[in-house]
């Protein structure tokens, strides 16, 4: 099992409203320099469709489609013992500091995507950060039991903090 060092910077600026984190970036989206890199994988799909708007496709699309729309987005844990993508063999968990976001920006909610990413913020971050978050289900091509519309409906509570 290899240590491994969260290589992606956060996407943030004094607009963002809502921060998105994530558990880990998984191996694609190392390789790719960028979160929800894997094509199966439906978050920026979801995104889109909740915020009526074209799915993005190149990284300064994502970026630009994220800051337009208020939301910041990180992950939970800034290094960690990960086997490939698997959430499940995480360990050592070293958290982000959430810090340089939240005297940034004015976040009025935290969303997790899956309970990976939940149960690492409610360990390490929520007592730090006084903000409790809301789990979303899980965007991860491994989550199959959502289907991307059922994805849609569960993640449409975060427009209700962008308008």
């Amino acid at each position: 099992m290899n240590t491994v060092t969260h290589p992606i910077p956060p996407v943030f600026d004094s607009g963002s409203r809502i921060l998105i984190l994530g558990s880990f970036p998984s191996v694609k989206s190392r390789e790719g320099h960028f979160f929800y890199h894997h094509p199966q994988n439906r978050f920026w799909k979801t995104l889109a469709g909740v915020l009526k708007s074209p799915v993005p496709i190149s990284i300064d699309e994502k970026k630009e489609f994220l800051l337009s729309h208020h939301i910041a987005l990180w992950d939970v844990i800034a290094s960690c013992s990960i086997e490939g993508s698997s959430d499940s063999s995480i360990r050592n968990v070293v958290p982000n500091d959430l810090s340089r976001i939240l005297s940034a920006a004015d976040i009025q909610a935290i969303f997790c995507n899956g309970k990976t990413s939940w149960n690492y913020y409610k360990k390490y971050q929520e007592t730090v950060t006084g903000i409790p978050a809301v789990s979303l289900p899980s965007t991860s091509p491994a989550n199959a039991a959502w289907t991307l519309e059922k994805l849609k409906g569960a993640w449409g509570v975060i427009s209700d903090y962008l308008e």
